[in-house]
């Protein structure tokens, strides 16, 4: 039985390498915005809006939990997860937590371009972008540093870099 939570900020490859390594490890894979998207029927914006910051991490954190009981699984989180509640020990009590550590410049450089497709970056200018990021990362790396694994996630941007990424992954989660 194994179960791996991936952590990071938005943009650090928690999908795109978890959906991969989750494939190579036969592990089932779940990213956790879109579980509770499916359970709620409303996407993560509408559910922030209804419940306020408070309630949404509530909901989030016992979604968490339950997913955090199932077996042979590769969970991507949202990127606030760990940072409340005893989300972080919880992840790494039942499972391997790994952070998935980028820089500044290569999530600005990867959040500009799917700004559209996040509500809460789309109206920022490059500058407010770059200042968002540090000062959102500043936060909550000290909780992301608290996972079992640290992974340096800046090298995915090509196909081979994501296979390189993958391979270095899944041995480190086989030896664990």
């Amino acid at each position: 039985m194994r179960r791996v939570f991936l952590v990071g900020y938005m943009g650090a490859g928690k999908t795109t390498l978890g959906r991969e390594v989750a494939a190579k490890l036969g592990l089932a894979f779940i990213d956790l915005d879109h579980y509770i998207e499916n359970r709620y029927h409303k996407t993560i914006n509408v559910l922030f809006d209804e419940h306020g910051e408070a309630g949404f991490r509530a909901l989030e954190s016992k979604i968490l939990k339950e997913v955090g009981l199932f077996e042979d699984v590769l969970i991507s989180t949202g990127g606030g997860t760990p940072c409340f509640f005893d989300n972080l020990d919880y992840m790494n009590e039942h499972g391997v937590a790994v952070y998935l550590k980028t820089s500044p410049d290569v999530l600005f450089s990867r959040l500009r371009v799917a700004k559209a497709n996040r509500p809460i970056l789309k109206d920022k200018t490059d500058e407010e972008l770059i200042s968002f990021i540090a000062e959102n990362l500043l936060k909550r790396e000290p909780f992301y540093l608290r996972s079992r694994l640290i992974f340096d996630a800046d090298q995915l941007d090509s196909r081979s870099q994501l296979n390189t990424a993958v391979e270095k992954l899944a041995g480190l989660l086989l030896n664990d």
